[in-house]
């Protein structure tokens, strides 16, 4: 995808792996500068030159504020950090406050606290792309089974949709990717083996590519949707999924 993004400063969350060290990578090969934020420790091959780490507690609003009042002000955010938090589905009795309010934090709060930290900026230059990596979970039903990561994920698309109409005067979008089954860190390995041989061929033939998702899949889908190119394209959720 020839995308310029030559003198844009993004931050992407989630680098540590998978599809934020994706995205994060790609903007930078398209040229801008990226700040990626984990609190996970970043290993070496996630490193890149024009791509500078720092880690935060992105549940924390202290902490996020900090991180972009020293490393911005940004043109573009990817909050791509999330995830189910290494949790795994129960019964709806069984699930604990705690892990209910730590899947909730990480997707949909970061997800308000990076909007809050950042648009300032964004206005200040009338210019904004801000971009949630939600799930097709947000939209449906969870594979996972997790009624935390459903909720959160539909949450996460629905303050992706009233930020883009108030932030939309300002020149700044606001838009949601819902990723469909990505191979792309420990947990979503562990969950597509648990599936065993007839369970994943049953998942790849409700799939109209006949194929799972990659990283960059969906860092593509980034990509277009903090360019020029989708100037007029805000509150909208793009689901990368291989056509189900």
């Amino acid at each position: 995808m020839n995308l310029t993004f030559d003198g844009k400063h993004a931050l992407v969350t989630g680098v540590a792996q998978g599809i934020g060290r994706a995205i994060a990578h790609a903007l930078c090969e398209s040229g801008a500068s990226v700040v990626g934020a984990d609190i996970a420790p970043v290993p070496a091959e996630a490193a890149a030159p024009g791509i500078s780490f720092a880690s935060c507690d992105l549940t924390r609003k202290a902490e996020v504020a900090a991180l972009v009042a020293t490393h911005g002000p940004f043109d573009i955010l990817v909050h791509s950090a999330g995830g189910v938090c290494g949790q795994v589905g129960r019964p709806l009795e069984e699930v604990p406050e705690e892990d209910w309010q730590a899947i909730l934090s990480i997707n949909m709060t970061a997800a308000f606290l990076l909007a809050q930290a950042v648009a300032p900026g964004m206005k200040a230059k009338g210019f904004g792309r801000i971009v949630t990596i939600s799930s097709g979970a947000g939209l449906g039903v969870s594979l996972t089974g997790i009624q935390a990561y459903a909720a959160a994920k539909a949450g996460e698309i629905g303050l992706t949709r009233q930020l883009a109409h108030e932030l939309g005067p300002f020149g700044i979008t606001v838009n949601s990717i819902a990723p469909g089954f990505v191979r792309s860190n420990p947990t979503s390995e562990r969950q597509w083996q648990s599936y065993g041989e007839s369970g994943q061929r049953q998942i790849l033939e409700r799939i109209a590519m006949r194929r799972l998702g990659t990283a960059q899949d969906i860092a593509d889908a980034a990509l277009f949707l903090a360019s020029d190119r989708a100037s007029w394209i805000t509150g909208q959720v793009l689901s990368v999924d291989g056509g189900k």
